[in-house]
């Protein structure tokens, strides 16, 4: 199977069997999911709309990826704990396809870790809460566009392989 991240490094798009292997993949699991779930019903209740380990050009994949009611880019780093973040020095990279980057931790979680430059959320399976507002680093116009769109064919590939799973057989 073709490296879906180093086809989109090398310019190449999403095409649509990409797009159902996406659709595919498993999605957080154990506090990572619960943190998500709350951080998604966050912003859901803002009006914007969100998508879990939403893959990026560069190759990492955002926890969680926000499409604001403006069409601001925002990115949610899910940490489980001090040790998830100690381990995890990938999060620099998410700046680049964002307008904003947060972190989303569990109420125990020692916030003084926590970059000043990233905003903080704390979330738990029935909600969340910012502690710190993410400084704005708004995206140029083409770099808007692109994610944009892959944000909103990865959507629609996830919800239409919820009424039409793909045959597994050709993937």
């Amino acid at each position: 199977m073709e490296n879906i991240v180093s086809r989109e490094a090398e310019g190449g798009g999403l095409d649509e069997m990409d797009l159902v292997r996406e659709a595919r993949r498993p999605s957080l699991t154990g506090v990572a999911a619960i943190l998500a779930r709350g951080v998604c019903r966050h912003f859901r209740d803002l009006g914007a709309g969100c998508l879990l380990e939403t893959p990026l050009r560069s190759g990492r994949r955002a926890d969680v990826m926000a499409l604001t009611r403006n069409g601001e880019i925002v990115i949610v780093e899910i940490k489980s704990g001090p040790q998830d973040f100690r381990a995890d020095r990938k999060w620099p990279e998410y700046r680049a396809f964002c307008d904003r980057l947060y972190f989303a931790v569990g109420n125990g979680f020692p916030k003084d870790l926590i970059p000043e430059d990233a905003g903080l959320i704390v979330a738990d399976g029935y909600g969340a809460a910012v502690l710190r507002e993410a400084p704005a680093h708004p995206l140029a116009g083409a770099r808007r566009k692109a994610v944009t769109l892959r944000f909103a064919r990865l959507a629609a590939a996830r919800l239409q392989a919820l009424g039409d799973p793909p045959d597994v057989a050709a993937l």
